[in-house]
């Protein structure tokens, strides 16, 4: 999950303020509620990122499809991240958890040793939201894109392009997901019917 989390050292936030009105349609999510959280909650999917970075950027181009689950725990301040990625025509899934910083408006999570943040920008319209860094500086500064459905509207589309023009990236430097190439249907299918046993079993 490297890809969407970005070393934020420094914040895209007072980036994308000066920038407005291109990003008028965005608010940040500072401070973010236990509302925020439940807005969260459930079923996204991951349709396309750009960074400056390359290594992110690598990151990027071998995911084909990925959607993830968001389970709020309001008084851990964290949310459980069930996450299904195709890589390389095959499914990969990972569980863990992502650390709230309710304050500032950040989300964080650890990998291989390193804490990775990202700025959480919500939309006022849609049911989208973003992931937003800078990694030493602008010259590194990324974006990823996420909604709730595998297919985004020209409308919801706008809201990311809008924000790509704010940080001086170029549209051709976005890279997209398939759904059409997901892998791992079968496996969250099987996943739900064995919660589903789960929970009959308690």
């Amino acid at each position: 999950m490297a890809l969407l989390w970005a070393l934020a050292v420094l914040s895209l936030l007072p980036l994308l303020d000066a920038q407005s009105p291109k990003c008028a349609n965005l608010m940040t999510a500072a401070p973010i509620s236990n509302t925020t959280m439940d807005w969260l909650s459930g079923k996204w999917f991951y349709i396309g990122s750009a960074f400056r970075n390359p290594e992110y950027n690598e990151s990027a181009r071998a995911i084909q499809a990925a959607f993830f689950y968001f389970e709020p725990r309001h008084a851990e301040d964290k949310l459980i991240v069930r996450e299904y990625q195709t890589i390389a025509d095959k499914c990969v899934y990972n569980c863990s958890y992502i650390n709230v910083y309710r304050q500032n408006g950040t989300l964080s999570k650890f990998e291989m040793d390193r804490e990775h943040f990202a700025d959480l920008l919500l939309s006022k319209r849609f049911r989208t939201f973003m992931l937003a860094a800078s990694w030493n500086g602008t010259k590194n500064v990324g974006v990823s894109f996420y909604a709730d459905k595998p297919e985004v509207t020209q409308e919801q589309k706008k809201e990311f392009l809008d924000v790509i023009k704010c940080i001086d990236i170029q549209e051709s430097e976005i890279i997209y997901t398939d759904e059409k190439k997901d892998a791992c249907g079968p496996l969250q299918k099987q996943h739900k019917e064995e919660r589903k046993k789960e929970t009959e079993g308690s």
